[in-house]
């Protein structure tokens, strides 16, 4: 499960700043997003991986190690409405310099052919 893991925030980190390099501003934001969700599931491997462990508090279980640590938890869910409102700034601003420019490329330039 773990090697899994790791290879899946290995090719979304990759992709992502493969995606980094690209010459199109919207390229630019999805790469951003991938690396974004790569970051995610780094942070929930670090809480540990623990399958069928209650996350919260039950009087049934005994003893502190056999929960699902929660800090994880909520800091993905707080980084996932951040990565949402930074995605959706990104698009307005895409959308704002493709007005202005004429051009969705990074540098605002075509280039020569």
């Amino acid at each position: 499960m773990e090697i899994v893991l790791a290879l899946a925030i290995g090719v979304l980190i990759a992709s992502g700043v493969w995606l980094l390099f690209r010459p199109r501003t919207f390229q630019v934001v999805i790469g951003l997003s991938l690396i974004s969700y790569g970051v995610n599931l780094f942070i929930f491997s670090v809480g540990g991986i623990r399958i069928g462990a209650p996350p919260v508090l039950d009087p049934a279980v005994g003893g502190a190690g056999a929960y699902t640590d929660p800090l994880p938890q909520a800091l993905v869910l707080t980084a996932i409405v951040i990565n949402f409102a930074m995605t959706a700034l990104f698009l307005v601003v895409l959308l704002a310099s493709r007005g202005l420019t004429g051009t969705d490329h990074v540098d605002g330039q075509e280039p020569e052919q």
